[in-house]
């Protein structure tokens, strides 16, 4: 391999997990910088992964831990926040992880967008994730960028966030219920970084990164609710019921289950601009289809699921 010493920003969240994971793998030696070591436990267990504690948003610290990396990767994002937070955590850090990796000499970045980003769209979440693809567009590393559809997993926020509602509430009522997703597995986003990483046909080049099918919202929204073993009626609401709503969550403590600027984000539907969509073929991934995966919305864990299989198999 070519690149084998990394810095993996964003890699104790969901997806960066499963990247690390793949990255270690095959080889790779990964560090990860995190606020928490303690909150990245299910890394330090990694044998050639170090979490260092470290704030990613100090140039000074950002500049030390490029020391010693032949690549980056980029997977900071969040999903709630203010205008502010969203420029913070997108643009400006993206455009500090190129600086610092042209002041260290480093040329491979792999950077994670999403589907929808445009520094012209309906959100903040959209704006700033447009105005960090920009800048990695613009930089001269050899860079490759990333848009998934919503990503689901074990871990996700997505699906198992209204299996879990499901579970308390007889009715679902949701806003943007027609707003469209292509929903991608977290293994294939993974794949699709590990695969990239050495491949040179892959530089400069962005990605999208879906599943096999599009769903609307609601329809995703039933199917978590009915796979969790709690079917419920979905509800759409107008637009601003569905803005009084998500102010109301606004307001409550913690993090909002749905901001409306995530409200903002489902005027533009969240699927690959070609259909039906067929992945690049140096990245060599075949869509997991979400009904395959999904297992975990009824409690399972990946290696449980098989003792169904095998009782309805009489083995």
């Amino acid at each position: 391999m070519r690149h084998v010493n990394l810095l993996v920003l964003g890699g104790s969240g969901f997806i960066g997990r499963y990247i690390v994971n793949q990255l270690v793998g095959q080889g790779c030696r990964v560090v990860v910088p995190a606020r928490r070591r303690d909150k990245a436990k299910h890394l330090i267990v990694l044998p050639t992964c170090d979490v260092i504690e470290a704030d990613i948003h100090d140039d000074a610290a950002l500049r030390q831990l490029m020391t010693g990396h032949d690549a980056v990767v980029n997977l900071v994002g969040i999903l709630h926040g203010s205008a502010q937070d969203f420029e913070r955590a997108h643009t400006r850090l993206a455009q500090r992880v190129i600086a610092a990796c042209e002041a260290a000499g480093i040329d491979r970045l792999l950077h994670m967008s999403a589907l929808g980003a445009d520094e012209n769209g309906p959100s903040e979440y959209q704006r700033s994730k447009g105005r960090a693809e920009a800048a990695v567009r613009a930089s001269r590393l050899q860079w490759t960028v990333f848009r998934p559809s919503v990503v689901f997993g074990p871990e996700d926020h997505f699906l198992n966030l209204f299996a879990s509602l499901a579970r308390w509430f007889p009715v679902l009522p949701i806003g943007g219920a027609d707003a469209k997703f292509q929903p991608v597995w977290v293994e294939d986003v993974a794949a699709s970084f590990t695969r990239a990483l050495d491949n040179e046909a892959t530089y400069r080049k962005i990605y999208e990164l879906a599943g096999p099918q599009v769903y609307t919202l609601r329809e995703l929204v039933s199917y978590a609710a009915r796979t969790a073993g709690h079917p419920r009626p979905v509800i759409g609401m107008s637009d601003g019921v569905a803005r009084l709503q998500a102010r109301f969550m606004e307001l409550l403590p913690g993090e909002p289950l749905l901001s409306r600027d995530n409200l903002a984000s489902l005027k533009r539907d969240n699927v690959a601009s070609i259909q039906p969509f067929m992945p690049a073929p140096e990245l060599s991934i075949t869509p997991t289809p979400l009904e395959a995966e999904t297992y975990y919305l009824q409690g399972m864990h990946p290696r449980t699921r098989f003792g169904g299989f095998r009782a309805r198999a009489r083995r």
